[in-house]
């Protein structure tokens, strides 16, 4: 029987910030976001390939696009999306510059990880991000995305960039009670 990874002794990890986590009330939870910046620059410095898949563009661009606690179409997500990205990783980049570490973005869908040559093309381009030191934050491509918007979140694309990487770890921060294994 194999033991199962842990922190401590997984190599990559894949880890997915939830939009709750990221924003409150249209707001960037900028102490919150530095805290997890400088958990995850502890787990870089120790040698470890860390993969962050963040949402939260959608929650950051409510207030460019001026739209409110509504719900929102799904023009009006896709909207928000565009316009909160580049809030996003601006905020991810301030929070790692602080260690040190540069950040890359990859905007990915389903499909990405559906077909062979795409799925091919944002393997290599992980692997290079990682291999120069950088971290890959990733979020769904919501601006293009429609099944995604619809259907949920990116703990999806999370487990399937954790797979397309071969991680060790998969760790979903999240709003939902539970722990699950």
């Amino acid at each position: 029987m194999s033991k199962t990874p842990t922190l401590a002794s997984a190599k990559r990890i894949v880890i997915k910030i939830g939009s709750s986590l990221i924003a409150e009330s249209a707001r960037l939870r900028a102490s919150w976001l530095a805290a997890m910046a400088a958990d995850i620059a502890t787990l870089h410095a120790a040698g470890k390939e860390v993969i962050l898949v963040s949402s939260g563009a959608v929650a950051l661009g409510r207030p460019q696009v001026g739209l409110g606690a509504q719900k929102l179409s799904l023009e009006e997500k896709q909207a928000a999306a565009a316009a909160g990205q580049p809030l996003l990783i601006q905020a991810w980049s301030h929070a790692f510059a602080k260690h040190d570490i540069h950040v890359a973005q990859l905007l990915l869908t389903l499909e990405d990880s559906e077909d062979r040559q795409r799925y091919l093309n944002a393997r290599a381009t992980f692997t290079t991000l990682l291999t120069h030191k950088l971290i890959p934050i990733v979020n769904e491509n919501d601006s293009v995305a429609t099944a995604e918007l619809k259907f949920g979140d990116n703990d999806r694309l999370a487990a399937r960039v954790a797979v397309m990487l071969g991680a060790d770890v998969l760790v979903l921060f999240s709003d939902v009670d539970g722990l699950y294994d």
